[in-house]
């Protein structure tokens, strides 16, 4: 793959994370409604690291197997097939089923950290990341030739970790980043009024962006040259 395209696919990763961010689904009408309750703009900011901790693990959960099982089957190009296919058939039960699990209205929100991981699970977020960060994986593989078994297995499991990893961090800063400034938009200028005459339902949206993302890392996977 040429850096172009590697940049790109990092490009993507930050690009989910503002996308997760800005999605109330993911948070941020919390952290306004945890800064008007406190009457202080400290308070917005105090609901980062639980709503950051339980995205981050949701996104781990999904990217971590998904990125080892790439680095240590020799069947890596199929697994990115899967992985897309089973992206864009979430995406599809997305778009057919837009309830929402009714367990997700027994966790308080002063349980955020638990609360952020549920919704961000329930949702497909992590799943979103799964094709971007196999692809990622398939660019940084090397030739094990020449090194012994173990060793080029103990690399390649290296080399997945770090990626996913990387991807994992990458994508939960951005979402923090993009979250928390229409948090303070709206906790310091536009106040409840605008939640109540501009809130927005994205759930069609999302569900139409894991059919595309799905679909077109499995494409690519698909027509990509066998290592």
């Amino acid at each position: 793959m040429s850096a172009e395209g590697h940049a790109a696919l990092w490009f993507t990763v930050v690009a989910f994370g503002v996308y997760h961010g800005l999605n109330p689904a993911m948070g941020w009408p919390l952290a306004v409604a945890n800064g008007l309750a406190a009457r202080r703009g400290g308070a917005v900011f105090a609901t980062l690291m639980p709503l950051g901790a339980g995205h981050l693990l949701a996104m781990a959960v999904a990217v971590l197997p998904f990125a080892l099982l790439s680095e240590v089957l020799q069947h890596s190009r199929a697994i990115r097939i899967g992985a897309g296919a089973l992206v864009l058939l979430f995406g599809l039960y997305k778009l057919a089923v837009r309830r929402h699990p009714r367990y997700l209205a027994r966790i308080r929100p002063t349980q955020l950290a638990w609360w952020s991981f549920v919704m961000a699970t329930a949702h497909g977020a992590g799943l979103m990341l799964v094709p971007v960060a196999l692809g990622l994986c398939a660019t940084a593989q090397t030739d094990p030739s020449g090194v012994s078994g173990h060793a080029a297995l103990e690399t390649l499991l290296r080399s997945g970790l770090v990626i996913a990893i990387g991807v994992t961090l990458v994508h939960t800063l951005a979402m923090l980043v993009s979250g928390v400034a229409i948090a303070w938009v709206v906790y310091r200028w536009l106040g409840l009024q605008f939640l109540r005459r501009a809130w927005f339902n994205l759930d069609l949206l999302w569900g139409a962006s894991l059919v595309v993302a799905g679909g077109v890392s499995s494409a690519m996977a698909l027509w990509a040259q066998p290592h």
